[in-house]
């Protein structure tokens, strides 16, 4: 069965090709899925991807938030389906309550673009379930606002609760506990900085990214059953 990705598009996103792209040479299927619409067209999984939700005016992702497909998104996350946000998706997800903390401006003010290393550091995620707790995978990140920020308790629940996905093994924005992604309380929710989908293709430089978006795939197809 092939697995059915719905790709999330608000005015200003522009990694959505590239996320299709990528969904496609591991075998998934991509739907793209307009912002203003509350259907999501019978999707197995849904990426929101990276870019600049209606301009990033106000912060990213606090206008994306109110959009009627984030209604939707929610309820197929409470029911368990597969959510994935890249870079400005995750900001989104946690403007839109879906993950705890916030994504705040650059440590030093300054637009990080470059190859970064990151540390899986949890597999009970939908974007971890195929990789190795320990692996250092070499990801793109292109950001600004990547600087992920949460109060100590909420710090101490991730780590107690098993929900970073990722650590960066070089911390290149600030991130509270060098962390570049996070999980929801039961793994299917997922929001990192790093950019996997330009990460499938070693003659880009690298095709680490691939296991990651296996374990999506994967992920899918396990909820469509």
């Amino acid at each position: 069965m092939s697995a059915r990705v719905g790709i999330v598009l608000f005015p200003g996103t522009n990694c959505e090709l590239d996320v299709t792209e990528a969904i496609g040479s591991i075998g998934g299927e991509s739907r793209i899925l307009w912002h203003g619409d509350a259907d999501l067209s019978g999707v197995d999984a849904i990426v929101i991807p990276g870019g600049f939700a209606h301009g990033d005016y106000l912060r990213p992702g606090a206008i994306a938030r109110f959009s009627p497909v984030m209604t939707a998104v929610s309820e197929f996350a409470a029911n368990g389906g597969p959510v994935i946000g890249i870079c400005n998706g995750f900001q989104v997800l946690t403007e839109s309550g879906l993950l705890p903390g916030a994504l705040q401006k650059n440590a030093g003010l300054k637009f990080r673009c470059g190859m970064a290393r990151i540390r899986v550091a949890s597999t009970r995620s939908a974007l971890t379930r195929s990789a190795t707790v320990g692996d250092v995978l070499s990801i793109p990140i292109n950001h600004f606002e990547g600087n992920y920020t949460c109060d100590d308790r909420t710090l101490a629940l991730l780590r107690d609760e098993d929900r970073i996905a990722f650590s960066y093994v070089d911390n290149p924005n600030g991130s509270t506990g060098d962390i570049a992604g996070i999980s929801n309380e039961a793994g299917n929710v997922v929001g990192l900085m790093p950019h996997p989908e330009r990460a499938c293709n070693p003659l880009l430089g690298s095709d680490d990214g691939r296991v990651l978006l296996t374990s999506l795939v994967g992920s899918a197809r396990a909820a469509a059953v």
